[in-house]
């Protein structure tokens, strides 16, 4: 029996046992990761997705593609030109079983794309963290009075960055890694990526580590959709 899964914006037909390369997902080698966007199972074909099947595969390494050259012409005012090398960050793994039901009650994590910190390695960065509290507690006793004013102004600015901003997962190919990596750089919202210039995507491929994701995915066709709503 074979499948037919998205995932990073592409499409693949699958069988258990295949081994293949997908754009990066935020998942550590030997972990088993389930894929939910299911097109196609068997004879059954979605509209457009097949209802509670899943592809379940495990992550083998985290790995890089061939090196490609990219000539990047910009418009003549700019009058710059240059060339750059790029590797893009894949995930190779086996697929090692197909479900045509009860995906949703598998247990295994989905598959997330995401070519940043993974969330195991946050995880594992969280006891430090926690053990670095006491000495900072224990010098905020020595001296209340002169970090009294921090503490307040802290919260106003958290609060400030999440106002107005909007949902950017809901664009096709945008995951938690890409938002965060969005949100440093201020980009909250989806009126922001509908106005973005071609030198705007050419400047966001490069911030955020992939090549024609902007384009192949639509983001901004998408962003304008959602901003009427």
């Amino acid at each position: 029996m074979f499948a037919v899964l998205k995932t990073g914006g592409k499409q693949y037909k699958v069988a258990s046992g295949d081994v293949l390369r997908v754009e990066k997902l935020d998942a550590a080698a030997g972990d088993t990761v389930q894929f939910n966007e299911i097109l196609m199972v068997g004879g059954t074909v979605g509209a457009p997705l097949v209802e509670d099947a899943g592809v379940q595969a495990e992550v083998i390494d985290q790995i890089k593609g061939i090196k490609t050259i990219n000539f990047v012409k910009r418009r003549r005012k700019h009058s710059s030109k240059r060339t750059k090398g790029h590797r893009q960050q894949l995930t190779l793994l086996r697929v090692t079983d197909i479900l045509e039901k009860g995906a949703g009650k598998s247990g295994v994590k989905a598959a997330i794309n995401g070519a940043g910190v993974s969330v195991a390695a946050v995880e594992a960065a969280a006891p430090a963290k926690k053990k670095a509290a006491p000495k900072k507690a224990a010098a905020k006793a020595a001296a209340p009075k002169a970090e009294a004013a921090p503490k307040k102004a802290a919260p106003k600015k958290a609060a400030a960055k999440s106002d107005g901003a909007d949902d950017l997962t809901r664009i096709s190919g945008v995951g938690p890694v890409i938002v965060k990596k969005l949100h440093a750089l201020d980009v909250t919202t989806f009126a922001q990526i509908a106005a973005w210039t071609p030198e705007d995507i050419a400047d966001m491929d490069d911030k955020l580590n992939f090549k024609g994701r902007i384009d192949r995915d639509e983001w901004l066709k998408q962003a304008a959709e959602f901003a009427k709503g």
